[in-house]
């Protein structure tokens, strides 16, 4: 459960409570399943359906996903990912559904992903409707040959009240109960700058040694960071506690949050942390300038700083009215600008403009050869 994935359980949960019908289709890889969200979104009464597919490319997810289109009348459907992007257009051409995908990102971190990505930035253009989270990414898509007036600019969104009663889990043990919590949230890849976080934890122990570091997520970097950790010889101040299922729990558990990230457009982990309460050490990369506010609800440091991202750390551990001061402020920038409500509402703006082209397609398609619709 990444961001993609949190941002289409909050839209199907805020989609289904006013009045509209949202219903899920997730791929399950056969060499990497990742069932999370269907489990999650059948946990809480949503419709969802697994998608079987086998290796790279499965030409029977091209009838699967057809199936489900027709046999749910869907007015829209929505693709997130470029491999969603792929299948949907492929499967659905010739069928008068408006098709809308939302980009997320793209890090083209080796060469068969920068592959995908080139191969998504394509299909796109065939899109109805795409939706940006974020200008840099909206940037790409025209700079890749998407037309302005397609792309829609819309900002991930959470459920506010998912953050709202959370119990801390991190803190049963009495000898620690007192000890500050630093925390990271993110994919253990390389542009997530976890490593970065590691040795700015290094940094501040020397000067704060009864610190703890937490690192939640999974990815293909972790042995090489776990190799880290003990390498600087803070194994016991340090944990990567690997991918949770708790989130709500796991940051009411932190004091302040990091985001060490390289490259990133507007990650939901900074939301939920700040959904949470929590101050903010964040990177100037991406949009998170925009959220993270420097001096309101957090501190933001320069890219590849493990200088400066230890310095902010320091600095809010120190001060622990400058700390809830930030968190109240992060709590309150996000109810005013990133609720699940205000994203699911401009979500069905787009999906309105969708519908509204492809009727206007369908019905010029009609017309008779050699006149011109009015």
């Amino acid at each position: 459960m990444y961001g993609a994935e949190a941002v289409i359980l909050n839209m199907s949960r805020t989609l289904n409570r006013s009045g509209h019908c949202s219903v899920l289709g997730v791929f399950a890889n056969s060499s990497n399943p990742n069932l999370q969200l269907h489990e999650a979104a059948t946990r809480e009464g949503i419709e969802s359906y697994l998608i079987p597919c086998e290796g790279q490319i499965d030409r029977r997810v091209l009838a699967l996903i057809r199936e489900l289109a027709v046999r749910t009348d869907a007015d829209i459907v929505h693709a997130h990912g470029y491999k969603a992007d792929i299948y949907v257009y492929v499967a659905l051409r010739g069928l008068c559904i408006p098709l809308v995908s939302t980009c997320h990102n793209w890090i083209d971190s080796d060469f068969l992903v920068s592959l995908y990505g080139r191969v998504d930035r394509f299909v796109l253009r065939k899109y109805t409707r795409v939706v940006a989270v974020s200008g840099e990414v909206k940037r790409r898509m025209l700079n890749a040959g998407v037309r302005e007036e397609k792309i829609h600019l819309v900002r991930n969104g959470i459920d506010l009240r998912l953050f709202d009663k959370a119990q801390p889990v991190l803190r049963g043990d009495s000898t620690s109960d007192s000890a500050l919590i630093v925390g990271l949230v993110g994919r253990l890849s390389r542009e997530k700058g976890v490593d970065l976080f590691i040795r700015a934890a290094a940094r501040v122990l020397v000067e704060l040694p009864r610190t703890r570091f937490l690192v939640v997520g999974e990815g293909p970097d972790r042995d090489k960071l776990e190799s880290l950790i003990d390498e600087l010889k803070i194994r016991d101040s340090l944990q990567i506690l690997g991918r949770r299922d708790d989130m709500p729990s796991i940051y009411a558990s932190l004091d302040l949050m990091v985001s060490a990230s390289r490259q990133e457009g507007l990650p939901m982990a900074i939301l939920e942390g700040m959904a949470s309460r929590l101050p903010l050490i964040a990177t100037a990369v991406g949009e998170v300038p925009t959220v993270v506010l420097n001096g309101r609800t957090g501190v933001v440091v320069p890219i590849e700083s493990v200088e400066a991202i230890s310095g902010g750390i320091l600095e809010l551990l120190r001060d622990t009215g400058k700390r809830e001061r930030f968190g109240v402020a992060a709590r309150q920038f996000i109810e005013e600008e990133f609720s699940a409500e205000r994203m699911t509402a401009d979500y069905l703006r787009v999906y309105e403009a969708a519908g509204r082209t492809a009727k206007a397609r369908q019905f010029e398609d009609i017309q008779p050869f050699g006149e011109k619709t009015r």
